[in-house]
């Protein structure tokens, strides 16, 4: 028996009728299997009479106004303020969610806040955001919600951001991202071991998801790591998914190497060392990565960028506060001239470290 309202069900694309009478979903490679009014492993989207329709459209979790540096992006307009939201929900089940009440949550109460793209896009703007950025929990899983956010933002100037795992088929993966300016991917490890003991999913899906992105879109594209002691920490995996990211992708991806804490099913692990984070920065630079960041931990040197050629220090980021600018109005360190990569602007912005939770029943 179904178990949400029609207000907020839309209909989707990507699935189709077996032969045994129940529906795939091909969102995403788990390739669900659901008989009539069951949900997916995302929970957000389930088999409505023989189709598959996305439950929670309109509903978020929360919102609320973040440096843009903490999604974490630090080559796209940085010091600049980007809003930030979520539903329920995830299409992978990685034990170690630091977001675990959000992506894991089975409540239709977490989803407490009504508003509609045109909504979003008006307060984003009021409150002199620059972007919007649709994470928390993967923004794959409710696309058609996070798309029509993306158009409204579009028609107010401004731009869309995806913190997403990356873990989307090819149809759906070519639609969702025509819609997103920038994207921070979960590279979360480099070999499958981990996706499937750790995620429930696949590493190949993320790596094609990553290709693609690079060779075949404009989105300005960043990879994070979340480090886990003993898990995905060693010299070996970090060399070789360093060496991954340079061959395929280019030196000029920013790596974010970030600090894992006990959280969800891990609370037997360890936090992440600081000299471990440094340690994957400094093997990702020896592989030729030009842009290595480490976060989650207070290291100003480690979450600063440096020019690749001359050495000098082009943003300096003491966490989310930006103090040393030494970039051209163009986006070319202003010693030596080298092209930057990313989407700068000739200042940067001053929102700092601040986080500003927003209820948008406020702005009605």
């Amino acid at each position: 028996m179904k178990d949400w309202t029609e207000d907020t069900v839309v209909a989707t694309d990507y699935w189709h009728p077996l032969p045994d009478g129940r529906v795939q979903c091909d969102l995403c490679p788990r390739f669900c299997k659901l008989r009539d009014g069951q949900r997916g492993l995302c929970f957000v989207r389930a088999n409505d009479g023989g189709r598959i329709v996305l439950t929670t459209y309109g509903r978020s979790s929360g919102f609320c106004v973040d440096p843009i540096e903490k999604k974490p992006l630090n080559h796209f307009l940085p010091g600049t303020p980007v809003l930030s939201f979520g539903t329920a929900g995830c299409n992978l089940a990685c034990k170690f969610c630091q977001n675990w009440d959000i992506s894991k949550s089975r409540e239709i109460d977490t989803l407490a806040d009504a508003a509609s793209p045109e909504k979003i896009a008006r307060v984003a703007a009021a409150l002199g955001c620059r972007s919007i950025a649709y994470t928390y929990n993967d923004p794959v899983i409710f696309m058609e919600y996070a798309i029509d956010v993306a158009r409204a933002a579009r028609e107010r100037g401004l731009r869309s951001v995806a913190v997403t795992a990356g873990y989307i088929t090819e149809a759906p993966r070519r639609v969702f991202f025509e819609h997103v300016d920038a994207a921070n991917v979960d590279l979360k490890a480099f070999t499958e071991r981990f996706y499937h003991k750790l995620t429930g999913g696949h590493l190949q899906p993320v790596l094609e998801t990553l290709e693609y992105l690079h060779k075949e879109t404009d989105v300005w594209l960043e990879i994070t790591t979340l480090l886990i002691p003993g898990e995905n920490d060693s010299d070996e995996e970090l060399d070789r998914m360093t060496r991954w990211v340079v061959e395929h992708l280019g030196p000029d991806v920013p790596m974010h190497f970030t600090a894992f804490h006990p959280d969800w099913k891990m609370m037997d692990h360890p936090p992440t060392p600081p000299a471990t984070l440094a340690r994957a920065r400094d093997i990702a630079l020896k592989n030729g990565l030009h842009f290595a960041y480490t976060g989650n931990v207070y290291d100003p040197r480690g979450n600063s960028t440096w020019c690749p050629d001359c050495g000098q220090e082009l943003i300096g980021r003491d966490g989310y506060v930006l103090g040393t600018w030494n970039l051209t109005a163009d986006g070319r360190c202003n010693r030596c001239g080298r092209p930057i990569p990313g989407v700068f602007e000739a200042r940067p912005g001053t929102w700092g470290a601040r986080r500003l939770p927003v209820r948008l029943a406020a702005y009605d």
